[in-house]
Order: structure tokens, then sequence, then C-alpha cells
């Protein structure tokens, strides 16, 4: 199993930690999410059933980690191949610190770099990872995290409404 990069408060590397331990012990290390949208609406995923938290929830197109000495862009590109068949061009838009702890005692607590693509690539979802997806319209997403945050994956509700943020902008920038 690959391990995990821990990291301080200012993403510095200190140490490694296999994935379980690193979530059982609620240890801070590297992750990164990436973001997918595409004509004025994102993709949004089901996290699988056998997830070992947060199953069956709403998130965004991929998550995962680096593996330790992996470049973020490198692994952004092979999680985008494994869990969602495609190799699209990201752009790192954000970083922020986050942690959640679960009913399981399992805590995410991550240096979560954020990630757009703007891709209308052919997806072939990977059922380990997601057992649906859908393309949502920007604002019927932001209005369905309003009303039913509960469907959603803790690190989404902090980052989709940024992301929505920046992407509506850049919408009218380019309408106008």
């Amino acid at each position: 199993m690959d391990n995990l990069l821990l990291v301080n408060l200012f993403d510095q590397p200190i140490g490694t930690a296999s994935k379980m331990e690193a979530h059982q012990k609620a240890l801070l290390h590297r992750a990164f999410s990436v973001f997918i949208v595409h004509d004025g609406k994102m993709l949004i995923q089901k996290r699988a059933a056998d997830k070992y938290h947060t199953p069956l929830l709403w998130s965004n197109a991929c998550c995962s980690h680096p593996r330790y000495n992996e470049n973020l862009k490198d692994a952004v590109h092979r999680r985008l191949m494994e869990e969602l068949g495609i190799d699209a061009e990201c752009r790192e838009l954000f970083s922020f610190v986050y942690h959640a702890a679960f009913d399981n005692g399992i805590a995410e607590y991550e240096y979560d770099h954020v990630f757009l693509a703007d891709s209308a690539e052919t997806i072939k979802l990977n059922p380990d990872e997601a057992e649906a997806i859908e393309w949502i319209s920007y604002d019927e997403l932001a209005e369905d995290l309003r009303q039913h945050p509960e469907k959603y994956t803790p690190w989404f509700i902090i980052t989709c409404p940024r992301v929505l943020a920046i992407c509506m902008k850049e919408a009218e920038s380019d309408a106008a």
C-alpha cells in the first residue's frame, strides 16, 4: 500500500504514514480535489457504497492523495485516469486545511489542493470509486447545496462554493 505524505500547516513534508494510520490518527496529510466543469455545468460523483468514509455522498469529480515523492500534478492526472478514465488539463485554484471526524472513528485531516479542469471527455467511471456521476448546472448545484448539505461530503461543502464563484465569474468574463 502507498504511504501518504504527512505535512505541517505550511504544506511542508514531515513524514509518511499508511493511508489507514493517517485517517485513524487524524494525521495532517497532503490531498487533492479535482473539479471538472464544462458548458456551465459541474461533474459530481456519488461515492461508492463500500468507501470507508462518506459512502453514497455526492462530491467533486475526483479526490485522492499523491504518493510519497510523487509530483502533485502527476498524481492528479494518474487519479483522473484511474477514477474517470480521462486525462484533462488541470490548474490549481487554491488550497486549504480541513478536519472532519466520522462516526466510524476515521477522520480526514487534509491539506487539500483544489484543481479545476474544463473537459467534455467521455467518462469511464470506476465502480470502486463512485457509483454514479451527474452533470449539474452551477445554479442547480448551488441551490441543492443550500437546501441539502447533508447529501455532500464535508470537503465539497467547503470547496464547492469557492469553485462555483470562480467558474461563474469566468463564465461572465467569457460572455462579455
